[in-house]
Order: C-alpha cells, then sequence, then structure tokens
C-alpha cells in the first residue's frame, strides 16, 4: 500500500512539472498581452543586469531611462516569446527585428543617429 500512495504521490509530482511546463510555454506565446508587473515576477533581473563592458547600459536600461518616446513596457518589443526546445529562443532572439526598425531607422528623432549605424 505505502508503495501504491509514493507512487501516486510522484506520478501526480510529474504530471504538474509537465503541466507548469505547458502553461509556461501557453503564457508566452501571449505575451503582448501581460503586464511589467507579470514579466518582472520571473525576469525582475532584467532591471540590475550589468553589461560586460559597464560604460554601456542594456538595452533594457536605455529603453527604460530614455527620455525619448521609447517603448516602456516588455510587450512593446517582445510581443511572442518561444520556449520550444529547439526555437529561436535558444538563439536570444526574441524580439522581431521589424519592431526595433519602427524607431531605430530613422522614425524617432536621434534613434538613427544612436543605434542604426
Amino acid at each position: 500500500m505505502k508503495n501504491l500512495l509514493v507512487s501516486c504521490l510522484l506520478l501526480l509530482m510529474v504530471s504538474t512539472v509537465m503541466a507548469e511546463e505547458k502553461n509556461l510555454i501557453v503564457l508566452h506565446e501571449n505575451a503582448s498581452k501581460l503586464s511589467n508587473k507579470q514579466c518582472l515576477v520571473c525576469h525582475a533581473n532584467i532591471k540590475t543586469d550589468v553589461p560586460l563592458n559597464p560604460k554601456f547600459k542594456t538595452f533594457h536600461r536605455m529603453h527604460l531611462e530614455s527620455k525619448l518616446d521609447t517603448p516602456k513596457n516588455c510587450s512593446d518589443c517582445h510581443q511572442s516569446i518561444d520556449l520550444r526546445e529547439g526555437s529561436a529562443a535558444s538563439l536570444k532572439k526574441q524580439v522581431d527585428p521589424q519592431i526595433c526598425a519602427g524607431c531605430h531607422s530613422g522614425g524617432l528623432k536621434g534613434a538613427k543617429v544612436l543605434f542604426a549605424k
């Protein structure tokens, strides 16, 4: 009886982990609907990350601190995040370059000078 109980508990734990993993995938596929607060529950380190060369700011820091009308919401740039194994997530490319081009191709005064070289 004890072995059956242990087996049932293990099965429950494994299925819960699998369900949570699936839910994370679904959650990130709908990233455009998430608030900054929801994103920062897991990704709070974005606010304190330091680049390899401390003379420069991270892209996140530049957008958050800019006096220009830059995107301030996670979902402005990160509209869909793909967490599936073998996806672009492994390349750390979770922003469509066309989103960047909206501002960084001369669309926003100064952006071309600062970034689009």
